[in-house]
C-alpha cells in the first residue's frame, strides 16, 4: 500500500501498516480504526489534539495561521459580505443562498420563533439568581418535552425542521430568560423584524415604549453571532456528536452542549472576560492588574488572551477590531 504509514514495534519487530487519507485541505490523516484489531494495544491521545473523530466538509482551521474557513469560504469575507443568517443557510444546506431564498428561509425562522406558552411556567420556576447557562441549559432541554416530534435525524426533513426550531427558538429562550431575571414583562417575537434585530428588540422592548435600535448595534451582534457560528470539533460539538451517537432526543443532545459550552474552559471564557472588566472597572487601574497578573503569588489572571487552537492570531478577533 503506497499511502500509507508503517509503524514498527520496537520490543518484538513487528510492523503494521494504516492506510493514509488526504483531506481537501489541512494535513493527511492516518486510519488508526484497526490499530487495536492489528497490534492488540490502544492509541493513547489525551484531549484528542491529534486526532479526528469524523470526517467534515463544514469548516476548516489552521491554527498556526490563523485561517478559520465555513464551506470554503474565509470567515473575513463572510462577515464583510454576509449576515448570519447567509451563514447558518450556508452551515445547514451547503451552500450561501440567493436574495430570495435569504428571505424564504427568515421567514421559515419566524414563524418558528415562538416558544410553547407553558415555557413561561419554567422561566418563572428559576430563582432570580440563577446562571443565565443554567436556565438556557434547562428551557432548551424543555424543548424535548414541548416538541417531542421529528426525532429521526437520518431523515433530512426531520434533521431540517429540528435545525430550523433551535436557530429560531434559542434567541427567544435568552431573551425570556433575561426578562424573567430582571422582572420584565414577557415580550414577544417582532416578525416585521429581521433575526438579531428582533433578539435586541425582545431585549430591550416594554410595553408603550418605542424601541429605536441604532444599525450598527444590530451589525455587531450580527457579526458576533457570524463568528461563533460553527468552530470544528471543539468540545460542546464533540459533546452534542457524542450523546447524539446514543439517538437521544435532538434537543437533549443541544442542551448537552451547552453544559460543554458553559465551562470557563469554552464558551465560559467570555463570562471572565466581563467579569474582569467589571472587576477593573476604569482605565486608570489597568497597570494596577497588569501588575497583579505578573505578580506569580497573586491569584488574578488576564482573561481573553491566548487560544488553545489559534498560536498566532485568532481570525475573529481580526474581525471585530474593525466593527
Amino acid at each position: 500500500m503506497s499511502n500509507s504509514v508503517t509503524v514498527t514495534d520496537n520490543r518484538n519487530g513487528k510492523s503494521y501498516e494504516f492506510p493514509i487519507y488526504d483531506g481537501t485541505t489541512g494535513p493527511s490523516v492516518v486510519d488508526m480504526g484497526s490499530f487495536y484489531k492489528q497490534t492488540g494495544m490502544f492509541a493513547y491521545d489525551e484531549g484528542l489534539t491529534s486526532t479526528a473523530t469524523c470526517k467534515s466538509k463544514i469548516t476548516y482551521i489552521d491554527g498556526e495561521e490563523g485561517v478559520l474557513m465555513h464551506r470554503g469560504y474565509p470567515i473575513e469575507w463572510l462577515a464583510e459580505n454576509k449576515l448570519f443568517l447567509d451563514v447558518v443557510h450556508l452551515l445547514l444546506y451547503k451552500e450561501l443562498p440567493s436574495n430570495e431564498r435569504l428571505e424564504a428561509f427568515r421567514y421559515e425562522l419566524k414563524k418558528r420563533s415562538y416558544i410553547h406558552e407553558g415555557m413561561h411556567r419554567l422561566f418563572d420556576s428559576f430563582p432570580d439568581n440563577a446562571h443565565p447557562m443554567a436556565v438556557l441549559q434547562g428551557a432548551v432541554s424543555s424543548l424535548s418535552a414541548f416538541y417531542p416530534d421529528h426525532l429521526n435525524m437520518n431523515v433530512r426533513e426531520e434533521y431540517m425542521e429540528m435545525a430550523a426550531r433551535v436557530v429560531a427558538k434559542i434567541p427567544t429562550i435568552v431573551a425570556a430568560a433575561y426578562r424573567y431575571k430582571n422582572g420584565f414583562p414577557m415580550a414577544y417575537p417582532n416578525l416585521d423584524r429581521g433575526f438579531t434585530e428582533n433578539f435586541l428588540y425582545m431585549l430591550r422592548t416594554y410595553p408603550y415604549d418605542h424601541v429605536e435600535l441604532k444599525p450598527i448595534e444590530v451589525k455587531a451582534l450580527d457579526t458576533v453571532f457570524m463568528l461563533h457560528a460553527d468552530h470544528e470539533q471543539n468540545a460542546s460539538t464533540s459533546t452534542v456528536r457524542a450523546v447524539g451517537s446514543t439517538h437521544a432526543h435532538p434537543y437533549a443532545c443541544i442542551s448537552a452542549g451547552i453544559g460543554a459550552l458553559w465551562g470557563h474552559a469554552h464558551g465560559g471564557a467570555n463570562e471572565g472576560v466581563i467579569r474582569m472588566l467589571e472587576e477593573i472597572a476604569t482605565v486608570d487601574r489597568v497597570d494596577e492588574f497588569i501588575k497583579r497578573a505578573k505578580d506569580k503569588n497573586d491569584p488574578f489572571r488576564l482573561m481573553g488572551f491566548g487560544h488553545r487552537v489559534y498560536k498566532n492570531f485568532d481570525p475573529r478577533a481580526k474581525v471585530l477590531k474593525k466593527l
